[in-house]
């Protein structure tokens, strides 16, 4: 029989602990729960994670906060962060300072558990930096300066309106300037498109 994968929970919210738990368990994993990062922080020694799934924003330590502590103490275990529409830029940040993925609330059932399979994969994988940055150019290899320009401005955290006020372009041309990035990297989610840009170095 193969070991269950575990995966870490982290929010404050008790009712979405819960539903995260069960989700995962009749998935096959096995799960533990926190409250908070500074809880999961205390019990962290010798315990077992492949893989942590945290609120960005918390009482105390937040999400990005939590990411900049295990890259800080070299623990190599992939994040993915749950953001509110708002925290887009927060969570841009956090995939700066490491975190593998970020899912806006209120997600399917189904973002939560590609993205955790993605997030292992790309664990056991461990490629070569240079292999990721050069599969990540490669996937941005046809956009035109204007789109590279939009995704720059992504990348910085930037709504569409201050994009556009960059650009002197429209806010509207800036929504199809994201939806062809969209279409011509071939990803199903702005945080993808996001792990791409970071990787090859935007």
């Amino acid at each position: 029989m193969t070991t269950r994968r575990t995966i870490l929970v982290i929010d404050d919210d008790p009712a979405m602990r819960n539903s995260l738990a069960f989700l995962l368990d009749v998935n096959g994993f096995a799960v533990t729960s926190y409250e908070t990062a500074t809880d999961f922080l205390d019990h962290l020694a010798g315990s077992t994670v492949d893989c942590i799934v945290s609120d960005i924003r918390m009482p105390g330590m937040s999400g990005l906060e939590l990411v900049r502590k295990l890259k800080a103490d070299a623990v190599a275990c992939p994040v993915i962060l749950m953001t509110g529409h708002g925290d887009v830029a927060l969570a841009v940040e956090a995939m700066k300072a490491g975190a593998v993925d970020f899912i806006e609330k209120p997600f399917e059932d189904e973002a939560l558990l590609r993205a955790i399979g993605e997030a292992l994969q790309t664990q056991s994988a461990a490629q070569a930096d240079c292999t990721v940055k050069r599969e990540a150019e490669a996937r941005l290899v046809d956009l035109s300066p204007r789109e590279r320009d939009v995704l720059r401005g992504l990348v910085a955290g930037k709504i569409n309106k201050v994009i556009a006020h960059d650009l002197g372009i429209s806010p509207r041309t800036v929504e199809v300037y994201r939806a062809n990035l969209m279409a011509k990297t071939n990803v199903r989610s702005m945080s993808e498109l996001m792990r791409i840009a970071i990787a090859a170095g935007l």
